[in-house]
């Protein structure tokens, strides 16, 4: 089990400094910063999951803009969010937001609940994201433990183990309980995820201008960057290849929305086959196509596994009626682009120049 017995921990102590650090380092002004409420706080946090500030600064002032409170988000369709959500990755996060949105108006009348266990109750919010929308918009005493947070916990304290591991984050969860202050809760964890994020970073922390340096016991020992231990690696899975079929007639291409569950699920993509041979049997639906042309293939990289995409050009004279009807069948205009999230690869593809040539 995790000890900490030889760490001299003054709770006082350490908060006290972190939060002198923030008063005079700390950062203030970023967009979620101002006019705090619990609803542009969750939407900041969220997008925050796994994605750097100077990333979503524009992306989360477009979707305040067109989504300024949690009943206008509720009521848009799912494609817009994804829309606006295009090129910020892990569209789960989107997907859970729309569905916490719901939640909100349809149970606590489109106002966002102010009680931990209602919060930790939506879609997409765990322990720490909820403690930290009640906590930065609302002052309410709960304890934080992202990404940030863990890398300098785990720093000072010298903590073994994987933190996603149970114990050793059931250990850090138990720390940041003793170290959260009753008083300045909201400015307290700002300063943690801002050390993390300016001062304690992954690769290069700036340990002589940490407020905390002179008891962390990971620059004690000289290996700060040796904490928090890595996740165990897993056995890498063989590599994946799709053939994506860019079937185009004048400026519109054909484009269907994958499944609400799996990879990309709820965006809009180009229909996929596990080979040529696939591809071209679902093709003979459509007699009037022109030969299959190959475009550039390319490599796309998940968190578990590499999808290696072979894309053909497929040309129509007119859109054929078979693949006009659907809810999830789109004919995507090149010049008038409908507002729908689309896949990563998909948007890549569309920027081909191949596609936008007049024949």
């Amino acid at each position: 089990m995790p000890n900490h017995a030889t760490i001299p921990v003054n709770r006082l102590s350490f908060s006290q400094r972190i939060l002198a650090w923030h008063e005079l380092h700390g950062r203030k002004t970023l967009p979620w910063q101002l006019n705090k409420t619990p609803y542009r706080v969750w939407v900041s946090e969220i997008m925050l999951q796994q994605t750097q500030v100077g990333t979503v600064i524009p992306y989360y002032q477009r979707f305040m803009a067109r989504f300024p409170d949690v009943v206008s988000l509720a009521d848009a369709d799912q494609d817009e969010v994804l829309h606006l959500w295009t090129g910020l990755g892990y569209y789960a996060r989107a997907r859970n937001l729309h569905k916490a949105a719901r939640v909100i108006r349809d149970h606590y009348n489109g106002r966002f609940p102010e009680r931990f266990e209602e919060v930790l109750g939506l879609p997409g919010i765990g322990r720490s994201t909820a403690g930290a929308v009640l906590s930065l918009s609302l002052g309410q005493h709960h304890g934080i433990l992202d990404g940030n947070v863990k890398r300098v916990l785990t720093r000072w304290l010298g903590q073994k183990g994987w933190p996603g591991k149970k114990e050793v984050e059931n250990a850090l969860w138990d720390k940041v309980a003793e170290l959260t202050p009753a008083d300045g809760v909201s400015q307290y964890n700002q300063a943690m995820m801002d050390m993390g994020a300016t001062i304690c970073t992954r690769s290069k922390p700036a340990c002589e201008r940490c407020p905390v340096s002179t008891d962390c016991r990971a620059r004690q020992l000289g290996t700060p960057t040796a904490f928090p231990e890595p996740k165990p690696k897993k056995t890498i899975q063989p590599e994946k290849r799709a053939c994506f079929a860019l079937l185009q007639s004048g400026d519109q291409l054909l484009l269907v929305q994958r499944p609400p569950q799996g990879l990309w699920g709820g965006l809009y993509c180009f229909p996929e086959f596990t080979d040529e041979d696939d591809m071209r049997r679902w093709l003979t639906r459509f007699p009037e196509a022109g030969e299959p042309e190959p475009l550039p293939g390319f490599r796309h990289t998940f968190s578990h596994f590499h999808l290696d995409i072979s894309p053909w050009r497929v040309q129509l004279p007119h859109i054929p009626a078979e693949v006009m009807a659907g809810d999830e069948r789109l004919w995507y205009n090149l010049r008038q682009p409908a507002p729908v999230g689309l896949a990563a690869a998909t948007k890549k593809l569309l920027a081909y120049p191949q596609l936008h040539k007049r024949t």
